[in-house]
């Protein structure tokens, strides 16, 4: 992998708009969640276990103190199923955290599930 892969997704579900970016480079993974548009929201970072070693995936939120849950929750998640370093953000503005995390997991699933798309990069 010479670049980072970068791959955007959206949901459109109950009239609203669920977007995703996904950016996965050689020893790390980083998504965005945002309803309605794409913006920065509470971040968390986990680091997946070593594979020698008995345990489970930890993780902090470094950033904001609202979706707490779900910021964790995804970015334990991604970790333990890439094996890399995993920050998530998650920004919502009026659907409900419990509300958005089915739609988010769609969307994290198809990301982590497609083939690596470039996107394409200045020069």
């Amino acid at each position: 992998m010479d670049r980072a892969n970068v791959i955007k997704e959206e949901l459109h579900e109950q009239d609203m708009r669920f977007l995703a970016v996904y950016v996965e480079a050689k020893n790390s993974i980083m998504i965005m969640l945002s309803e309605r548009e794409d913006k920065l929201g509470t971040m968390a970072i986990a680091v997946p276990k070593p594979k020698d070693l008995i345990g489970q995936v930890t993780s902090q939120v470094m950033l904001g103190d609202k979706n707490v849950i779900s910021a964790r929750m995804f970015a334990e998640y991604v970790a333990a199923k890439k094996g890399k370093i995993a920050m998530v953000s998650v920004y919502l503005e009026k659907v409900s955290e419990i509300q958005a995390q089915e739609f988010f997991m769609y969307l994290i699933d198809k990301l982590i599930k497609s083939e690596p798309q470039r996107e394409p990069t200045a020069t």
